[in-house]
């Protein structure tokens, strides 16, 4: 039985929710060890450290579930599963409802640029799902 390959789309999404769950996990080392060698991390966004201060220990733990949920949706969708692209789905939800919140009620409209570029995701691993390839 032949595989067939991944569609770039679905490929590069994999790479996106990877990217998004080593970096969790990067945020949660710098954060449950700080002043440590990945205090880095926070030049790259300053007021974010700040942010996760305000959460205290909570924050380990939200990013532990954040880098899982996008662990889990690269796993599932480099396996062609059906619940893989239904967490995406789920993941690229709520991140495009936080920008929305985000943009309406912190006054931060740099958070509109993650809008449409959720939308465009969401749009395609919806498209993906309406095809009904079978795994392989």
């Amino acid at each position: 039985m032949e595989r067939k390959r991944l569609p770039v789309g679905i490929l590069l999404l994999i790479l996106f929710f990877s990217a998004g769950a080593l970096i969790c996990a990067l945020v949660m080392l710098a954060l449950a060890f700080p002043g440590g060698i990945l205090d880095w991390v926070w030049t790259l966004r300053p007021d974010a450290r700040v942010e996760f201060d305000e959460f205290g220990h909570w924050s380990i733990a939200l990013m532990a579930a954040v880098g899982a949920a996008c662990g889990l949706a690269a796993y599932g969708l480099a396996r062609r599963a059906e619940w893989g692209r239904r967490v995406g789905i789920g993941v690229l939800t709520i991140n495009l409802v936080g920008d929305m919140f985000n943009a309406v009620f912190h006054g931060d409209l740099r958070t509109l640029i993650g809008v449409p570029i959720a939308g465009l995701m969401l749009w395609y691993l919806i498209a993906e799902g309406r095809k009904k390839v079978p795994p392989n």
